[in-house]
């Protein structure tokens, strides 16, 4: 019995960490291929978006 409790305990937070959402890493994809297909300049940058923190995940390149 203590054994189940104690799975299902470090279960939940896996299963919170999964559903987080867009990470830093996929930002970094994004800037990547952005700068491949279209390259970058003084007027479009990542930085122009605030980084990360501003970043829309449904943006394309």
């Amino acid at each position: 019995m203590l054994g189940t409790v104690l799975v299902g305990v470090v279960a939940l937070p896996v299963a919170a960490v999964a559903d987080a959402g867009p990470t830093a890493g996929d930002f970094g994809g994004h800037v990547v291929a952005c700068e491949q297909a279209m390259g970058f300049d003084g007027y479009h940058n990542p930085g122009m978006h605030q980084g990360y923190s501003g970043w829309d995940p449904t943006h394309t390149c």
